[in-house]
């Protein structure tokens, strides 16, 4: 038989339970708020102890609101943080599986795909994500079974907010690790991401990329030719993480690709400099400067990124391979195969070394200038390398 303080804790649920269903969209989102200040931070056993052992019941409430009114409810992001609230709990696993079965992460994915939702519910909707993903490997297979990595990614891409899309990276980085079984599905998404238009989502692609890469440890054939594409931008920030993936990859299978890729940049084709002209320069984000610039930008890049690919073969093989790449395989050695296996490039003291021989003065120089100062370059490392 309940006492009468657990009779009276039971009438205040059933009340507040009553209040709910019985409310308006302005009653509910004065509900949500004073819901979201008051239990911010508790456990799920204090949860319980809130409403009288029946936190489910709201919750219940919570996540059939959700996947009702999702598409047209203006106090989403409101509704988002408190289902927050129960998933992210200690001990909240209860809650977290209440969820998931009434199909929580399909409508999660479906908000992010929602271009009437605002960014505000879809950060929210990212971030339950995440508290999701971070419950274990099952529940991360989940998400990606879900078709979850393509439209996580999707987002990144089309999002206009450089705050939710650093929260997606972090999403995107919980999947790829403690995920063997769909690790490789999200290393393929994070490759797909970089010939996108957002210079922010290819720079977190990139630097998530890096570790996605040391995790799956053999590469994709595609991310030679997507990563020297990147070089071509703008936007140095993403030049940078380019690079940086570059120097990775310089340890695995796609040396020599990278190598030969980054030799043919240093000298690009007029059709392509004309198509990346005009792409680049009606950026309003963007100072207008001459014409040639994209095709320099482009050209120091893989200059930059040549010299450590080089170091990393040694200078021996480097000539080999300008002398006949396409056989070069066959005409190895093993010592040459350890030196390729096992070569080390001290990369940050050598950007410090080289980093400031590439002046702006070359960018904004005529063609021919900048090219005969390439060359010259090359030809006294050559004549260096000699001696």
């Amino acid at each position: 038989m309940t006492s009468i303080k657990e009779q009276a804790a039971i009438s205040r649920l059933l009340s507040f339970l009553q209040e709910w269903d019985n409310a308006g969209k302005v009653t509910r989102s004065h509900i949500l708020d004073k819901f979201i200040e008051t239990n911010q931070g508790k456990t799920a056993p204090e949860l319980e102890q809130e409403f009288s052992q029946g936190a489910s019941l709201f919750l219940v409430r919570l996540t059939t609101s959700l996947r009702i009114t999702y598409v047209t409810d203006s106090c989403l992001a409101k509704l988002l943080r408190s289902i927050g609230i129960f998933l992210s709990a200690v001990s909240s696993n209860r809650y977290l599986i209440e969820f998931l079965e009434v199909g929580g992460v399909l409508t999660l994915l479906k908000i992010l795909g929602l271009e009437k939702i605002k960014e505000e519910a879809k950060k929210e909707s990212v971030k339950l994500l995440q508290v999701i993903a971070n419950s274990g490997r099952t529940y991360k297979e989940l998400i990606c079974e879900s078709y979850g990595v393509r439209s996580i990614a999707e987002f990144l891409a089309k999002s206009k907010s450089e705050e939710t899309q650093e929260e997606v990276q972090v999403l995107l980085d919980s999947l790829v690790h403690g995920n063997p079984k769909y690790q490789n599905q999200v290393y393929k998404g994070l490759i797909a991401l970089l010939p996108c238009e957002s210079p922010k989502a290819q720079q977190l692609s990139l630097q998530t990329l890096r570790t996605a890469q040391s995790i799956v440890g053999t590469t994709h054939p595609s991310i030679v030719d997507c990563v020297l594409k990147v070089l071509g931008t703008m936007h140095l920030e993403v030049q940078y993480e380019a690079i940086e993936l570059i120097k990775d990859l310089v340890g695995y299978d796609v040396r020599q690709a990278l190598l030969k890729g980054l030799v043919a940049l240093l000298i690009p084709s007029v059709k392509e400099t004309s198509k990346l002209q005009a792409k680049i320069l009606s950026d309003p984000s963007v100072l207008q400067l001459t014409p040639s610039l994209p095709m320099f930008l482009q050209q120091a890049a893989a200059a930059k990124a040549i010299e450590y690919v080089r170091k990393g073969m040694g200078e021996e093989l480097y000539q080999l391979f300008l002398s006949n790449a396409e056989d070069l395989y066959m005409k190895l050695d093993s010592i040459q195969a350890d030196i390729l296996a096992a070569n080390k490039v001290n990369v940050t003291k050598a950007l410090c070394l080289h980093g400031s021989s590439y002046s702006m003065d070359t960018l904004y120089g005529s063609h021919d200038s900048a090219q005969m100062a390439y060359l010259t370059h090359f030809e006294k490392e050559d004549v260096e390398s000699k001696e």
